[in-house]
């Protein structure tokens, strides 16, 4: 039977949150005096204050208030911290339950210990304001915001046992992401899953301005929360005593009334939706700080934001601080040696459930490998370079249905979408999983089930919120959406980014597995869609950041798709792009040969160029090197590149043409700019230092040069790639209209030949010739298109058929 805490245990339960708030406070200004053993002076403040009071102290009472329910109901519980800033309190509260210490044993449970504590803190060298990868217990940084709900969700999702509490900040809860996160329990599967407690803080304000839902009617906030399916339990107040006693009592509701979902469920079978609990605690912002200061309002007040007081600046700030410090009586909180007092102590969980020592919040510790099939039985049969192929996604489906069988029992892979699977082409993961719904259903509605394992919402803030909590704590996934609009999601991939970053510097930390996105609907193939659905340049963003983090992959055909795909299974923390194309296409590459090229990341294609010496499997023996290089990357490029090489081999067949196609886009970069890039001598083996290059590129032309610029062959590289053309058209005109097609490859081909002068100049007059023809197939296919409104015969039935 259920038993209220006692007026005793609250007693010791506000001792413990005052011991938090000293902590918070020590960690934002002190630089020395960390017990107050004797008067405060400028000296013991830190020169530079920086940090955020506002939101602290009521995450710290949550946190005191978690750690009850923890211990009262045997909780496997994590805390994501979705506020701003919110790196005191949760620092504060590792250090008191012990974990920060274990972690960092240079910080002790001492005075000396609470000394680098405090200095440590938004200072340098130091950590981060914010619930950052150096905190324990920490899987989301809350630096931007709007993440907090859906990485609680991603987390909970194949976690029965697991309860993650997540604090989301009134300001917060202005931001799309999460406004869109509420409908995340539409979801959840009581069986399966886990359970999310979200905790909606209403402190009244944001830096300066008002937060649009402390500033509602309660009436009006109740109907919004209950409309997004939700049992919300208000907590509001400012006296101490009574918060306690609300809040304690609402803890216990929510933790037996999702006790009582998850028993019902898993016993009796779901008969409907529940409808989950969730706490709304509206407090101060600021609370237990100054009152006023300078004659303004401090707590309760968007004044309390950062931080309130300057005491080098203003003279009489140094006695309110003391006094706010002391007004939480450190003395009866810590012993003489600066040690939480035993009684106190007691309050925080031990071992693996206190939040801090969690292993979900370190999910590396959890990661197991996938199980993955032989990529050799999806292979496409390529009886010769060009066979006909069904769409190289198409291809990859069956080959991630397997991976959804083989781990089913885990229960540790999903596939993340908006909402796009089978129009991306992977249709096949629905013969092994259904995908997550807990709404209701309608007759025609197909593969939706309470425990699917594909996961759709026409959000890509949710998609990708969801997996990366679900990868953070120990899981494996797999995004896929249309090319042009991952950018949504420019932000958040900049986050996590920056998060296996910096994780990967903190030694506790174990890697996690990598964040997989498959972009398929590329630009190439959006001739019904036309000019909005055409852009690239996620590429360009993903190459920005850390070369030990980011990879970029083009694969050009589905073999190398799959090759390509297993390898972004397998790996760990990085960030993987993977580009492909969801249409019929030519297929270029057997199996072996394809696994041999994607190891590579960049080759040759002897078979494709004319070179002496030029057997399949052979280097070239041509002492002069080739005439020119045609060098792709990307399936629709590559097509367009092989159409122009046999255009060249068949009206100038005494020029020596290599083609070089690259995979592996970082490839392209020197060795000491990116681990995967050519050192200077393979990739003048490659492209030569002379020879002139024309490289058709998925993406943007710029990219390329930005990647290669430093290399000595740069001033003969010539790209052609996407540059903002687009319409509702055929396939072929966008080529055409970007420069990108076969014709304008040829004719670029014999523009720089003819410039770079040497033996094929002779034939001058038979390339003008080849330039004059091409000009006039590109009018001949613009009327084409136009009257009959698809691409020339000779484009729609072109084969590769040119022999090595």
């Amino acid at each position: 039977m259920y038993v209220a805490p006692t007026p005793a245990e609250l007693k010791r339960l506000d001792a413990y949150w005052r011991a938090a708030n000293f902590l918070s406070v020590g960690q934002i200004f002190l630089w020395d005096n960390p017990l107050l053993k004797r008067r405060l002076t400028l000296e013991d403040v830190k020169p530079m204050l920086l940090g955020h009071w506002g939101t602290t102290p009521g995450q710290n009472f949550i946190y005191a208030h978690l750690n009850r329910v923890i211990k009262s109901f045997d909780l496997d519980m994590i805390y994501v911290c979705g506020p701003g800033h919110g790196g005191p309190a949760v620092v504060a509260n590792t250090y008191l339950e012990g974990t920060y210490s274990e972690v960092y044993p240079h910080i002790g449970r001492d005075e000396a210990g609470l000394r680098r504590l405090f200095r440590q803190f938004s200072f340098p060298g130091g950590i981060p304001s914010h619930a950052s990868p150096e905190c324990p217990g920490s899987i989301h940084e809350g630096g931007e915001l709007g993440y907090s709900l859906s990485h609680a969700f991603g987390a909970a999702f194949d976690n029965p046992a697991l309860f993650v509490a997540c604090v989301i900040g009134d300001g917060e809860a202005e931001t799309g992401p999460l406004a869109t996160a509420w409908h995340s329990n539409k979801f959840l599967d009581p069986v399966t899953d886990g359970a999310v407690l979200p905790i909606l803080h209403l402190n009244g304000y944001k830096i300066a301005s008002p937060a649009v839902l402390a500033r509602i009617p309660a009436e009006e906030l109740t109907q919004f929360l209950t409309g997004c399916g939700w049992m919300p339990i208000f907590v509001s107040g400012h006296e101490p005593g009574p918060m306690h006693a609300q809040m304690a009592a609402a803890m216990d509701q929510a933790v037996l009334e999702i006790h009582r979902i998850q028993r019902q469920a898993r016993k009796y079978g779901q008969a409907a939706r529940p409808r989950w609990p969730m706490i709304v605690l509206n407090s101060p912002k600021g609370w237990t700080g100054p009152r006023t200061v300078d004659g303004q309002p401090m707590e309760g007040n968007f004044r309390s934001h950062q931080v309130p007081l300057h005491p080098a600046d203003h003279p009489g700030h140094l006695a309110l601080l003391e006094d706010w410090l002391h007004s939480y009586r450190p003395g009866e909180l810590f012993d003489a040696e600066g040690r939480l007092e035993p009684e106190l102590a007691t309050l925080a969980p031990v071992g693996r459930r206190r939040m801090g020592a969690n292993p979900h919040a370190n999910g590396g510790l959890l990661l197991r490998d996938l199980h993955l099939p032989d990529i050799a039985s999806y292979a496409a049969e390529v009886p010769a370079p060009g066979s006909p192929g069904i769409s190289d996604t198409r291809v990859l489906g069956p080959f991630l249905r397997d991976v959804m069988r083989l781990n089913a029992e885990a229960r540790n892979f999903r596939v993340f979408g908006p909402d796009e699977t089978e129009s991306n082409g992977l249709t096949a993961v629905f013969d092994a999983t259904n995908r997550q719904w807990d709404a209701e259903t309608a007759p025609g509605d197909h593969w939706l089930a309470p425990q699917g394992r594909v996961m759709e919402m026409l959000s890509e803030h949710q998609c990708q919120g969801w997996l990366e909590g679900y990868l953070l704590t120990g899981r494996h996934g797999l995004f896929n959406s249309y090319e042009a609009f991952i950018h949504i999601v420019d932000s958040m991939f900049n986050q996590h980014a920056k998060w296996l970053k910096v994780s990967a510097q903190v030694p506790w930390r174990r890697k996690v597995a990598s964040l997989n996105y498959l972009l398929a609907s590329h630009v190439w193939r959006q001739d019904h869609n036309g000019f909005t659905h055409q852009d690239p340049g996620f590429i360009d963003h993903v190459v920005n950041k850390k070369a030990e983090i980011v990879r970029v992959y083009l694969p050009p055909d589905a073999n190398c798709l799959l090759s390509v795909m297993d390898h972004c299974l397998r790996s760990r923390h990085d960030v993987n792009v993977v580009v492909a194309g969801k249409h019929p296409a030519p297929q270029w590459l057997t199996m072996p040969a394809a696994m041999a090229h994607c190891a590579a990341g960049i080759g040759v294609w002897h078979w494709a160029g004319n070179e002496v010496g030029n057997e399949v499997g052979t280097e070239s023996t041509t002492a002069a090197g080739p005439d020119v290089i045609l060098a792709c990357c990307g399936d629709v490029p590559t097509l367009e590149t092989l159409a122009a090489v046999s255009i060249l081999r068949e009206a100038l067949p005494e020029w020596t043409v290599r083609v070089v196609n690259v995979v592996d886009l970082m490839k392209l970069q020197p060795h000491d700019a990116h681990p995967h890039g050519l050192s200077d001598a393979e990739y003048d083996a490659l492209f030569t230092r002379d020879t002139p290059v024309i490289f058709a590129f998925h993406g943007y032309p710029s990219l390329i040069h930005r990647l290669t610029y430093r290399r000595a062959n740069h001033v003969h590289l010539h790209v052609r790639g996407y540059k903002e053309e687009g319409t509702i058209t055929t396939p072929f005109d966008m080529t055409v209209l970007n420069e990108l097609d076969r014709f304008h490859l040829v004719m670029e081909t014999v523009k720089r030949v003819m410039a770079a002068g040497g033996p094929a100049r002779a034939q001058g007059e038979a390339g003008a010739a080849l330039t004059r023809r091409l000009e006039a197939k590109l009018i001949e296919h613009h009327r084409y298109i136009r009257e009959y409104g698809r691409d020339l015969p000779e484009i729609r039935d072109w084969r590769w058929r040119l022999s090595a």
